[in-house]
Formats: structure tokens, C-alpha cells, sequence
């Protein structure tokens, strides 16, 4: 029986496990730089800005989702941001995936939150079916810029 369930500190490790399998699924295998201490203390620590739900079966965790707040100044209330998402391959189709999204759908609900978003590579079909599923709209008109290494430190060199 699968158990959704906040992440806990003993969770770190097979957390990290699941982001470099998300890593090589996405192609960029030797990307992750994240460590066990750094993840548990973004995620434990005395004022944590980052969050996570698992599912596990028979104790092994098999899937995450990790999400920050945002805000929408138009809106005026907050928001949820699903950095990742991953259900293990061996444990895919089994309800994991909508699981988490109906868990944080209801955090946003209970907490008069007015959105959950979240970016998908535009090569992942079958996530994109998968989210067009549950009613998930794409942002048309919406391109993500991001501002990083040597652009990010010349341009707050500047400040």
C-alpha cells in the first residue's frame, strides 16, 4: 500500500538518489552538485524554504516532489513552484505522480493558494500528456530566461 507522506530527514538520502535518476532521465547526468547535508538542511533546517512529499511502498521511497513558495503580486497570495517531480521507472502508472500533485492541489486549496506551476522539458511527451490529464495548462506566450555562472556573477559584480 503506498504511504504519501511529508519527507522526513531519514528520507535525504534516497531523495538525492531519486534527483540524480531525474538527472540522467533528463539527460544531464552529471549535473547534480547537490549534496545529503545541503538537501537536508534546505529541507530541515529551523526555517526551511524548500518542502517534500514522498511516496513509499514497503518502506523504499519511489517517488518525490519538491516545491517551493512563490507569490503573485496580482493575485496577492502565494503560490506553489513543483521543482521536481519523479516516480521511479519501475514504479510509473502505479498513481504516484497524481498522488503528489493532488497532495500539493490541496495544500494550495487548504491554504487559499492560487496555483501550483511547474516547468516540463518540451521533449517529455508523455509527462506533458500526463499533465494535460489532470487539466494542467501550458503558459503560451511565456518563455523561462534564467541568469547563472559567469552572467550572474558579472551582472552582481555590478550592484
Amino acid at each position: 500500500m503506498p504511504n504519501l507522506r511529508p519527507a522526513q530527514p531519514a528520507d535525504v538520502p534516497a531523495i538525492l538518489q531519486l534527483i540524480h535518476e531525474l538527472a540522467v532521465f533528463e539527460r544531464e547526468p552529471d549535473a547534480v552538485k547537490n549534496t545529503e547535508d545541503e538537501l537536508a538542511a534546505h529541507l530541515f533546517d529551523a526555517n526551511p524554504q524548500v518542502y517534500a512529499h514522498v511516496v513509499e511502498v514497503d518502506g523504499e521511497v519511489l517517488a518525490f516532489a519538491l516545491w517551493y513558495l512563490t507569490y503573485s503580486t496580482w493575485e496577492g497570495t502565494h503560490g506553489i513552484h513543483l521543482e521536481d517531480l519523479y516516480v521511479r521507472e519501475s514504479a510509473r502508472g502505479g498513481g504516484h505522480g497524481t498522488a503528489l500533485l493532488r497532495e500539493l492541489a490541496a495544500i494550495a486549496v487548504q491554504r487559499g493558494y492560487k496555483r501550483v506551476e511547474w516547468s516540463v522539458l518540451d521533449w517529455n511527451a508523455p509527462a506533458i500528456g500526463f499533465y494535460d490529464s489532470l487539466g494542467a495548462g501550458s503558459m503560451d506566450g511565456w518563455t523561462v530566461r534564467r541568469l547563472e555562472g559567469a552572467a550572474l556573477a558579472d551582472l552582481g559584480a555590478g550592484a
